[in-house]
């Protein structure tokens, strides 16, 4: 048999907003540790033991999140101290690279059963970065490697001509597209339970994704200010929320499954990364998606679902248009504007997102994609087999 990299669980916690959610008086590596727990649980059958490595992807690694925080966050979960765990940063893309990593290493031969995911505190380690850390030659030649991200998107949005009222009427889609999924439960079935402290000190259990607003309307949008440009195109409701998430998904040898008793979810078909002008790093996935199509022997008409991060509307949209995207098939639970992009996390978030897609409409492929901060594009797919 054909050994073969395969998901046999995987969960989230909630997005929370940063600074004003649920996580916001938590420390990461208790969220953290909660919901690798609870994706542990999913496969009973599996001995703690037995797990060869857990990578977790972080975008930025700092203060709470500092040393090696993956390590921090498996000893809190009381798994056995001889489960290593390594952290890694390729940002927005972390813990899709951290899957991709998992799927590597199994098919490889080198290990059997890998958990892959993420975690970012955005209410407390994202801040910005000091002008005395720039390197001086990086500074005045490449000017890309410094370049916020929101300036990022008002050169995508100037240079493939999406204009304000396009990235608005995508963010009220989004909005409705993730109450929608929320109300119906669609979004409830990934979702690991957090035991957390509010700011009074109560306890409670975070269940929800916090950053969707129903009632979202062109009207309400039109009256927001930019946010990186004076007379710029690009505001708060058309960027992706800043959030506080974990997520998490089991990744083992097809052959380990069948001896375990487990039974596959989900196949590891591959993935595929590249660079791009850092300077418009919003349009990495219109370089990623045609190399991993080309790697897979796949195409956009194969997938059923396509969760696209949208980091920002203006380059969400540009990707879509370049690539011929079929609208319909993107994001249908709601995108990054709606429930937020917690950066390390976001990954193994909207892996889980698409693997609840398949499984709810019986449907095969998905592909899962996002730009990532300093230049470049992830693309991974994922074929259903429940």
């Amino acid at each position: 048999m054909k050994r073969e990299a395969v998901i046999v669980a995987y969960g989230r916690s909630a997005c929370c907003r940063a600074r004003k959610g649920s996580f916001a008086n938590m420390h990461p590596v208790e969220y953290g540790a909660q919901t690798l727990k609870g994706v542990l649980k999913k496969v009973p059958e599996l001995n703690p033991e037995q797990i060869d490595d857990v990578i977790v992807g972080c975008a930025m690694p700092i203060n709470q999140l500092n040393l090696n925080t993956a390590r921090l966050i498996v000893n809190r979960a009381e798994l056995p101290e001889s489960v290593p765990a390594q952290t890694i940063n390729r940002f927005c893309s972390s813990s899709l690279q951290a899957i991709a990593t998992a799927a590597n290493a199994i098919l490889a031969g080198q290990q059997d059963c890998v958990v892959a995911g993420g975690i970012e505190d955005m209410s407390h380690c994202f801040v910005p970065y000091p002008d005395e850390y720039k390197n001086q030659w990086l500074d005045e030649n490449y000017i890309g490697a410094y370049m916020s991200m929101g300036e990022t998107a008002e050169r995508v949005a100037e240079q493939y001509g999406i204009t304000r009222l396009m990235m608005e009427e995508m963010a009220v889609e989004s909005h409705a597209k993730a109450a929608a999924a929320q109300k119906a439960g669609k979004l409830a079935s990934s979702i690991i339970p957090v035991k957390a402290v509010d700011a009074e000190g109560n306890e409670i259990i975070v269940t929800e994704d916090e950053g969707i607003r129903p009632g979202t309307s062109m009207e309400s949008l039109a009256t927001l200010n930019p946010c990186f440009r004076p007379e710029g195109l690009v505001t708060a409701a058309t960027s992706s929320q800043t959030t506080d998430a974990a997520a998490f998904v089991v990744v083992m040898a097809s052959d380990m499954a069948e001896k375990l008793g487990i039974k596959p979810l989900a196949k590891f078909v591959g993935f595929a990364v590249t660079g791009c002008d850092a300077t418009v790093m919003g349009m990495g996935p219109k370089y990623a998606i045609p190399k991993v199509m080309e790697r897979t022997n796949l195409s956009v008409d194969d997938m059923d679902t396509i969760e696209l991060n949208e980091a920002f509307a203006s380059q969400a949209l540009a990707c879509i248009n370049e690539l011929s995207l079929p609208k319909g098939k993107v994001n249908p639970y709601g995108g990054a504007m709606a429930l937020g992009h917690p950066m390390g996390a976001t990954g193994a978030f909207l892996t889980s997102k698409a693997l609840d897609y398949l499984k709810d409409n019986n449907k095969k492929y998905a592909l899962v994609s996002m730009c990532i901060g300093g230049g470049m594009g992830a693309a991974g797919i994922f074929e259903n087999i429940q």
